[in-house]
């Protein structure tokens, strides 16, 4: 094999082991996002659920339920559920 054509070789292979990395990593990542910790860059705590699964139908019926209610109404719900949570987690500081 004459020279030139080497470095040509070597970067077509290199070129094609990163095209299937990239197509592996891919379908990786959309399952592996959930395990990853939230200090390693995972999803936040308050992140909504995936779409297409029953939470996800549920969160989004709340979500209209809430955006169809009046402001009023809606700020008193959220004081609620502000006030019992801290009461359930004994109102420690963090």
């Amino acid at each position: 094999m004459p020279k030139p054509f080497r470095p040509l070789l070597v970067l077509a292979v290199l070129a094609a082991g990163l095209c299937g990395c990239g197509t592996v990593n891919e379908k990786l990542s959309a399952g592996m996002g959930d395990y990853v910790p939230q200090w390693a860059g995972g999803l936040p705590a308050d992140a909504p659920p995936r779409a297409g699964t029953p939470q996800y139908d549920a969160y989004m019926k709340e979500r209209e339920r809430k955006r169809l209610m009046p402001a009023a109404d809606r700020e008193k719900e959220e004081q609620a559920q502000k006030g019992a949570t801290e009461s359930a987690s004994g109102g420690a500081v963090r």
